[in-house]
């Protein structure tokens, strides 16, 4: 059966006191009585919430759950304290996800090789499009092993954030500034592959390397690290224009992210839609017992450094 990839909106509530509605397939958005927005439901890809004080019609859940897409509440310093993930997603969940559950070790260890080792090619092309010393990178990146033993992902990390930006930086979702910001990226990024991962009949909590029984959502934890460096890339552009909290402009340069072109096999397609041909591998990979993931291709150095810029 062909499958078929759709390019979805991620809807960012921030303003206080909203009332969240659905009305004729259209998520309604309205203040005081009066409305203030609509959007299709079947554009959107992620919800997510900031504002004190939204009030919701329960069909809000049920609309979206049926299209699959995660509801995800944020706490003060913009990262995600809950996720609202629908109990129903591909016609083969069933059996996707007892292939999940039965990965063996060395599957898992062998996929979560292929994952850094592409997380550290993407830092290493990030720094290298900004002007500092990349190189390194890629041969760190041939070194990992199955399952990362070295924890070479680690030692990858603090040369990568102290050259990306300033020696003085430390990363730490507890603070302001350029650590807000990324937390407001990543939270996006765990949005829009949690429901890639619905899509595409896995469950969310059952991670390749991250098993934290704290943490539901550790198989999006595990697969959005290749695509940690591009939210990396537009907070550093954001700080470069003087932007170091998380304004609505900020809001807008992030989730911008969920349209930007990468290279697949079959030519440029948006991170989202990407996003969905990498979890659908994934999910090949458990049925087929090999490793067969479809990663982000390297965007063009100038489309790099321009992420998250306004159009023209």
């Amino acid at each position: 059966m062909r499958q078929t990839w759709r390019m979805e909106r991620v809807v960012d509530i921030a303003t206080d006191g909203l009332y969240l509605a659905v009305h004729r397939g259209f998520l309604t958005i309205s203040d005081s009585g009066e409305e203030k927005g609509r959007v299709a439901l079947d554009d959107i890809g992620a919800l997510i919430v900031h504002a004190h004080g939204t009030t919701w019609s329960n069909t809000v859940f049920t609309r979206l759950a049926e299209r699959n897409v995660p509801v995800v509440l944020c706490g003060s310093n913009h990262a995600p304290v809950s996720c609202i993930w629908p109990l129903q997603g591909h016609h083969a969940q069933g059996a996707r996800m007892r292939a999940q559950l039965e990965a063996s070790r060395p599957l898992k260890k062998r996929l979560w090789q292929v994952v850094i080792a592409a997380k550290i090619r993407m830092q290493g092309y990030v720094l290298t499009a900004n002007g500092a010393e990349g190189g390194g990178f890629d041969l760190l990146a041939r070194k990992v092993r199955s399952g990362d033993p070295d924890n070479l992902e680690a030692q990858a990390a603090r040369r990568y954030w102290k050259t990306l930006f300033g020696k003085e930086f430390q990363r730490d979702t507890d603070a302001d500034g350029a650590n807000a910001l990324l937390n407001y990226g990543y939270t996006v990024l765990r949005a829009t592959l949690s429901r890639a991962i619905c899509a595409a009949g896995l469950h969310p909590t059952p991670g390749i390397f991250h098993s934290n029984r704290a943490n539901a959502f550790a198989l999006a934890d595990d697969l959005m690290e290749p695509y940690r460096p591009l939210v990396d890339q537009i907070v550093l552009n954001l700080m470069k224009q003087g932007v170091e909290t998380v304004t609505p402009e900020a809001k807008r340069a992030l989730t911008s992210l969920t349209t930007f072109d990468l290279e697949t096999p079959v030519g440029l397609s948006p991170l989202s839609v990407q996003v969905q041909r990498f979890v659908h591998s994934l999910a090949l990979s458990f049925e087929t017992r090999q490793a067969v993931l479809e990663l982000p291709g390297m965007p063009p150095p100038l489309a790099l450094l321009g992420l998250g810029a306004p159009a023209p």
